[in-house]
């Protein structure tokens, strides 16, 4: 079992930048694909980014494309989101995935263990 543990959101104006944080249990971590999922209200679930196990893979959805950077620190065991030129269509509860199969993917259905979720707030 991983838990998952999200920090780092806020509320920002537009324009501005967060770094969100998850930090996971567990001695296997470098084996997991990691990813960022974010949900609107009254919106589904909605990929954000991915990266694979050893950060040599990583995707994005093209709404985050040039803005959003996704990394990962395993001998932390944490992987990072670093959210640059923030917009309101931001604003989400972002939550933290985690997939045993090392292979990246944008499926939501894919991923093992969720995290409870930030809240990211961006003003205009």
């Amino acid at each position: 079992q991983v838990q998952l543990v999200e920090s780092g959101g806020g509320l920002v104006q537009a324009g501005g930048s967060l770094r969100l944080s998850c930090a996971a249990s567990g001695s296997t971590f470098s084996t997991y694909t990691m990813a960022w999922f974010r949900q609107a209200p009254g919106k589904e679930r909605e990929f954000v980014a991915t990266i694979s196990g050893s950060g040599g893979t990583k995707y994005y959805a093209d709404s985050v494309k040039g803005r959003f950077t996704i990394s990962r620190d395993n001998a932390k065991n944490t992987v990072y989101l670093q959210m640059n030129s923030l917009i309101p269509e931001d604003t989400a509860v972002y939550y933290c995935a985690a997939r045993r199969l090392n292979v990246a993917t944008t499926e939501t259905s894919a991923y093992d263990y969720w995290g409870q979720g930030t809240q990211v707030t961006v003003s205009s």
